[in-house]
């Protein structure tokens, strides 16, 4: 069962590996990051989010299960992005932190759906920068990382008590060794990448 994991954790910074095979276990998977997506009202959730290190996230704008498009992107490459726009972003492994964040204000994705089929579009506006937000946790990078150095300076006390909590969990065990991280990331390479 998937967890959603939380800023300062080791997989939220390991680039992501691509995808090499599809089935019935990742299409369950995928369900499962919907589920906790909307359980913690999110509007897109990269794999490694939830301890995978393979190349997928998910998104839907609406935020709300049945409403709006559920998108899954296998392997997702950004290209042609143009124009710049500044706005609000949070993060859902960095719950009750948000920063103003620079993002091309047009993409184009070229991806695969869960269905195989090919993804080639367009995209501007909010989910643009839906796509560019996961995109960047496949690449080991967080919101954070983009924040001005203003900005930075205002969320650092929230960051060191993110960093004090995962330091006490991990000493009382309910966090994972680096050792036992690295084995779980090779097992789950070594079944999709």
């Amino acid at each position: 069962m998937l967890q959603l994991i939380t800023y300062p954790h080791p997989t939220l910074r390991y680039p992501s590996k691509p995808l090499v095979r599809v089935d019935a276990q990742l299409k369950e998977l995928v369900g499962e990051m919907f589920d906790i997506m909307y359980q913690h009202r999110g509007v897109g959730l990269a794999a490694n989010q939830v301890n995978l290190p393979i190349r997928v996230f998910i998104a839907n704008p609406s935020g709300e299960k049945e409403t709006g498009p559920e998108l899954v992107f296998i392997n997702p490459v950004i290209k042609r992005a143009t124009g710049s726009s500044e706005s609000e972003e949070g993060c859902l492994s960095l719950p009750g932190i948000n920063g103003m964040v620079k993002r091309n204000k047009t993409i184009h994705i070229n991806a695969y759906g869960i269905d195989g089929k090919e993804i080639d579009m367009q995209v501007d506006g909010f989910l643009a920068r839906i796509i560019q937000h996961e995109a960047d946790h496949l690449d080991g990078v967080l919101f954070i990382d983009r924040l001005s150095e203003e900005n930075k300076r205002q969320v650092e006390e929230d960051l060191y008590g993110f960093e004090a909590t995962f330091d006490m969990k991990r000493k009382a065990g309910l966090i994972g060794t680096d050792d036992k991280l690295a084995e779980d990331r090779k097992r789950w390479e070594a079944k999709y990448c």
